[in-house]
């Protein structure tokens, strides 16, 4: 008797009239690896962060480190959906990321500030993402991009919010 265990993950074709599948699965890796970057970036700002905002900030990154994990979830299962595997390891998440992490420890207001910016980069990548799945007629990831990419100019506007003079 085979041992159930030993099925391997692979790559399968998918006929639902994506015209690019493989060029889509890659977009959403690439904005996978930056939500899961961001995801805990967000959440170690959370635990450290202190000052008088402290309950403010604690509370808005509970938020959306709370919906990153999500997000990263149905990100890898659109993947899954079009017949590409998600990414199996940390380091091909860094490498396809565009969120980087701090230099040191810093304040408050570095991290909001630097939260906000990290969110607008992937609103931007989300962007090339909807280009590409409409370009795939793939409206899934189309709409699924498109929400996802209001979450994070939605992040962003408020992170600048708290941080602003």
């Amino acid at each position: 008797m085979k041992d159930i265990l030993q099925t391997t993950p692979q790559t399968q074709d998918v006929n639902t009239g994506v015209t690019e599948p493989a060029s889509v699965a890659t977009g959403l890796a690439d904005v996978l690896a930056d939500t899961y970057c961001l995801l805990y970036k967000t959440h170690a700002y959370h635990w450290n962060v202190e000052g008088p905002l402290f309950y403010s900030i604690h509370h808005l990154t509970e938020e959306q480190y709370e919906n990153l994990f999500e997000a990263a979830d149905e990100l890898a299962e659109r993947m899954r959906a079009l017949g590409a595997l998600a990414p199996m390891t940390l380091s091909e998440i860094v490498e396809r990321s565009v969120i980087k992490d701090a230099e040191g420890t810093p304040d408050a207001r570095a991290m909001i500030e630097e939260l906000a910016k990290d969110h607008e980069r992937i609103a931007y990548r989300m962007h090339a993402l909807v280009e590409l799945a409409g370009k795939a007629n793939d409206p899934v990831t189309d709409d699924m991009a498109t929400a996802r990419s209001a979450f994070h100019e939605k992040a962003a506007w408020m992170l600048r919010a708290i941080a602003s003079e």
